[in-house]
């Protein structure tokens, strides 16, 4: 079976191949941007990479690097000034580094906006990665009561 390949154009004129993996695709991205912001983009990739080394990454929404594991974590967005990372369900995780400095009104997603020349609480992103995996798995496991798949009996 011969493999077809079609090329989307984006907005940004960067070009995306239908069938590039997702990894692939925010490596060009990082590659594209050749600028503070791909540096800053690789670098908080590879620590969501360390805090949980199972992580899946996805790529929606016509461009937007996405990571998961039971579940969205966080998306890693790019702006003209800013690198977003943006956590599904950042208000019930707990930050007690303040690192939310964005969309801090929402009743469930939080963000972190990092500028040119930003440090990383690297110890303290972690612990955010740590913990939205923690709540994805425990939210999916409260979902699945015992035995599940089974349905229960009535008497």
């Amino acid at each position: 079976m011969k493999k077809v390949t079609a090329t989307l154009k984006k907005s940004d004129s960067s070009e995306e191949k239908v069938g590039d993996s997702p990894s692939r695709l925010i490596d060009a991205r990082i590659e594209e941007l050749s600028d503070w912001r791909g540096e800053m983009l690789a670098r908080v990739r590879t620590l969501i990479r360390q805090a949980e080394p199972d992580v899946v990454e996805e790529w929606k929404w016509s461009g937007v690097p996405v990571w998961e594991h039971a579940g969205i974590i966080c998306t890693g967005e790019t702006y003209k000034s800013v690198v977003k990372l943006t956590f599904a369900k950042g208000a019930s995780l707990e930050d007690p580094s303040g690192l939310f400095n964005s969309s801090l009104d929402g009743n469930t997603r939080r963000a972190i906006d990092f500028r040119e020349g930003d440090e990383i609480d690297e110890e303290a992103l972690k612990a955010l990665i740590r913990g939205a995996v923690a709540l994805n798995t425990s939210k999916r496991t409260a979902a699945r009561p015992a035995g599940s798949g089974k349905k229960p009996s009535s008497a």
